[in-house]
């Protein structure tokens, strides 16, 4: 089996059970749901006892459980730019905004990149009169670059001169 196959599965068996996200998350636990659903989609890896958790939850296999806490190659199956309507707005967000952000991030702290490692991420749901409003909080690590070979005064990493 290969992880698009266990994909499917594991979103055919949550049609089946008609279950939620929010069940499923909550069943597993541990992790940001955005993070859970990640795993669950084969973007992210989940625990030993997460996987042993959805194994036990879905009715996997040994081999399809011990999949879920291996590794995925992210991003393998990305089509770009990407095709659904929103997935394309967040890519559109960072084709119109992310000069911006990139010019903001590195006044502010230097040099560097926010990491998609060392990262959080919230979702949440905003009434609003008008319609309610989806709000996603981001929170990476600053990574400053590091200038190989510096020497002297000259700084090794990209942080914020002052």
């Amino acid at each position: 089996m290969i992880r698009s196959d266990l994909t499917e599965k594991i979103l055919d068996i949550k049609r089946e059970k008609g279950w939620s996200w929010k069940y499923i998350c909550d069943e597993i636990g541990g992790f940001s749901p955005v993070l859970l659903v990640g795993a669950l989609l084969g973007q992210h890896k989940l625990t030993k006892p997460q996987a042993a958790k959805a194994g036990e939850l879905f009715g996997l296999s040994k081999a399809e459980t011990a999949m879920l806490n291996e590794v995925p190659m992210r991003g393998a199956d990305a089509v770009m730019p990407p095709t659904d309507p929103l997935i394309y707005r967040f890519y559109e967000l960072v084709l119109v905004n992310g000069p911006a952000w990139k010019a903001l991030i590195e006044e502010e702290f230097g040099d560097g990149i926010m990491s998609a490692i060392d990262f959080d991420m919230q979702m949440e749901r905003l009434p609003d009169p008008k319609g309610d409003r989806v709000k996603i909080t981001m929170s990476g690590k600053f990574l400053p670059f590091k200038y190989y070979g510096a020497s002297g005064n000259v700084p090794a990493y990209g942080y914020k001169e002052e």
